[in-house]
């Protein structure tokens, strides 16, 4: 046998005693592979022999371009952390130093991260969380960066294979590709953020990694092009559209104007109809024999303030019917709830977000005694307080509209049924949206755990606060709540 027939056997002994370990011990694929990488991370490496026939090993396969990058990713993603840096230098060294091979590598990076962010949508992911993530962890531009990533992937998709809150995201936040061919896009992404190839291929490189190490989510709609797309929530109803129509230009009149009264008296009628539409949703579905299940969304929870901010996002969503879970370390909250409700709940938090950061900027700073700023602590306790009576007046809020449809509701029915049936009509449909709120919160989240700080170190900030949404009166305008 001559000596390189020798080589190749044990190499591919070599190579088998290997793998038999690894199934033994149940050792897992590189992290790598669980976005359907081929080359490394598939688990082998690049020039694996394949038995042909008779035995025979055909000779070692020069690795293409495209499987030098995804040996190059896999060494970024799977080096400790203490080596991150120092392999991000390389491959960047690596991705810039040619520019000769940047229009082939510009397309066959975004060939690559199509694969990866199919997989994360597959593990519960969406456009907006990702580049949530991205830029709580990272910086701007790799929020940009992972933009045109998403921009790109979403080409695959015809307009029928979306959910609507994933079109919906798509479009606000423009994930539309800019570029050419995608041989340009390297090189017109180096001119757009105005840095040279080698930071930005670091950029890429950071973005990668961050990427490939997010964990898997909770699934709250189907991914693009399956077959449960088609049957996911679909838009609003016309009547539902304009309704939330009127309600959106309510809060946005009540964001601009420089005078609270006017202020309080815009989002008190938008939490109104807000409650009346929720209830007269509930009531359609119950006569129309719909099937309606909650659904999920996700809402940013950003610094600074990040926990009176989830406060604040849980209340809303309490008073509207529906649940908040708060995902602290990614930047967002689970709201689970209905349709209707969790459009109120988005509509809401926002504006009130919008409205109470002008509250906090009209109290201005604060400081010690000794001279030393307390302003943190302050508006900590101001956003926190403001959070907890904006709750209370919330639910009296969405409680004073329940009574009030199942009174008309009565008032409907006695003569033809000789009394008043509206509290045996609404209430228990109400009942029920609660209960299967309740039952997906626990199916999606069952090991959830319950724990709230206060929140609140300085009494002043707690006062001006519980006093900022006193003045938020809920009602009518012409029939307000006290």
């Amino acid at each position: 046998m001559g000596k390189r027939n020798q080589e190749r056997r044990r190499a591919k002994q070599k190579q088998r005693r290997q793998q038999a370990r690894s199934r033994e011990q149940g050792q897992s694929a590189p992290s790598g592979s669980a976005f359907g990488f081929g080359g490394v991370f598939g688990g082998g490496t690049f020039g694996d022999a394949q038995d042909g026939p008779f035995g025979f090993v055909p000779p070692p396969r020069k690795p293409s371009l495209a499987d030098e990058l995804e040996h190059t990713v896999h060494d970024v993603i799977e080096a400790p952390e203490e080596h991150a840096e120092r392999e991000i230098v390389v491959a960047a060294s690596w991705l810039a130093s040619s520019e000769r091979r940047r229009p082939p590598l510009s397309r066959a990076v975004l060939a690559m991260t199509d694969r990866l962010f199919g997989a994360l949508w597959r593990t519960g992911w969406q456009p907006a969380d990702v580049v949530r993530a991205v830029r709580k962890e990272l910086k701007a531009r790799h929020g940009r960066l992972a933009v045109d990533m998403i921009a790109a992937e979403a080409r695959r998709y015809a307009a029928a294979g979306l959910e609507y809150r994933w079109a919906a995201q798509l479009n606000e936040l423009e994930a539309h590709p800019w570029w050419g061919s995608d041989e340009e896009w390297l090189p017109a992404l180096a001119a757009r953020e105005k840095l040279n190839h080698l930071a930005l291929a670091s950029c890429l490189f950071e973005l990668l990694r961050l990427l490939s190490w997010l964990p898997a989510l909770e699934v709250l709609c189907p991914p693009p092009n399956t077959s449960a797309t088609a049957t996911a929530a679909r838009p609003a109803s016309p009547e539902a559209a304009r309704m939330l129509g009127r309600i959106r230009a309510l809060l946005t009149k009540a964001e601009s104007t420089e005078f609270p009264e006017e202020a309080e008296a815009l989002t008190a009628k938008a939490q109104q109809l807000m409650a009346e539409h929720s209830i007269s949703e509930a009531l359609l579905a119950a006569r129309g024999g719909r099937r309606d299940a909650p659904a999920g969304i996700r809402v940013g929870v950003e610094n600074p303030y990040e926990q009176p901010k989830a406060v604040l996002l849980e209340v809303v969503a309490a008073a509207n019917r529906c649940r908040s879970v708060w995902s602290k370390n990614l930047g967002f909250a689970t709201v689970i709830g209905f349709e209707a409700d969790l459009d109120a709940v988005e509509l809401l938090y926002t504006s009130l977000l919008v409205q109470v950061t002008a509250a906090l900027q009209a109290e201005g700073g604060r400081s010690h005694a000794g001279g030393g700023s307390r302003t943190r602590s302050f508006r900590s306790s101001f956003l926190t307080s403001y959070a907890t009576r904006i709750g209370e007046r919330l639910t009296e809020a969405t409680a004073h509209a329940t009574d009030e449809a199942v009174a008309a509701q009565g008032t409907s029915t006695v003569g033809r049924t000789g009394g008043a049936t509206g509290e045996k009509t609404l209430l228990p449909v109400l009942a029920a949206r609660h209960q299967a709120v309740e039952e997906e919160t626990e199916r999606i989240f069952p090991q959830l755990s319950y724990s709230r700080s206060s929140g609140v170190s300085d009494w002043e900030g707690w006062t001006s606060g519980r006093a900022a949404a006193d003045r938020a009166t809920l009602g009518t305008e012409s029939g307000e709540l006290t």
